[in-house]
């Protein structure tokens, strides 16, 4: 049974498409340009965990979002908050400020704005009927939870932070994770970031997966706002 682990990154979407059938074998590792190529690339995957907002507030922090910066403690920076629907029209990040401030009283941070044309590109074409499927991680609560719920050490791009984050991954693969490589465009840290999220996607295909909050909310285009792990 093949899923996949999806992360953004400089080319686009990288996935990390294994084989979740026991410890998990690495199918592939490839980078898609657009979002629709990564949903046609892995049409025939059980699920697929990307590390994209998916569900958008109006007026109103994400709950889930809240209870992830709680879960990994020091690690929270790492949890940018999801933009409210509005900015997705914005072409500037001073639009996108206004119209953030106009819906919640909060500017959007510029962390947020860098990622918004790939949250934007999500939200196009997720639908609540895909969303059985495709689902929201964040690669800091997937390795979270495949730590042992302890929050790692280190900054995940510096050397120890990719060290601590192998240690982690390599019981959940038989495959030599640091044998990997990762494609032209894409990061070492995006492709341990693909492979934590596909650990994530081989427990949503189980049945094992777990959720922020437990019980979600829902967005104004009834998508679930949550973050699986």
């Amino acid at each position: 049974m093949d899923v996949a682990g999806v992360d953004g990154c400089k080319a686009g979407w990288l996935t990390a498409r294994v084989d979740a059938t026991g410890r998990l074998r690495i199918r592939g590792i490839s980078v898609s340009t657009t979002f629709q190529e990564l949903l046609d690339s892995t049409s025939d995957c059980a699920a697929v965990a990307v590390d994209v907002p998916i569900g958008l507030p109006d007026n109103t922090p994400r709950q889930a979002d809240v209870l992830a910066r709680r879960a990994i403690g020091p690690r929270r920076s790492s949890v940018f908050p999801a933009p409210m629907r509005a900015t997705l029209d914005a072409n500037t990040y001073e639009e996108a400020c206004a119209l953030s401030e106009a819906a919640s009283g909060r500017k959007l941070s510029k962390q947020t704005f860098a990622i918004l044309p790939k949250i934007r590109e999500a939200d196009m074409l997720v639908t609540p009927a895909l969303q059985d499927r495709v689902v929201e991680v964040h690669p800091e609560v997937s390795f979270w939870a495949l730590n042992g719920r302890r929050t790692l050490e280190f900054w995940k791009r510096k050397p120890r932070g990719a060290q601590e984050r192998l240690r982690i991954l390599a019981p959940a693969f038989e495959d030599t994770i640091s044998a990997l490589r990762s494609p032209k465009g894409a990061a070492l840290d995006d492709l341990y970031d693909a492979c934590a999220a596909a650990w994530t996607a081989g427990r949503i295909a189980y049945g094992t997966a777990e959720r922020l909050p437990p019980a979600p909310d829902f967005d104004s285009a009834g998508l679930r706002m949550e973050i699986v792990y």
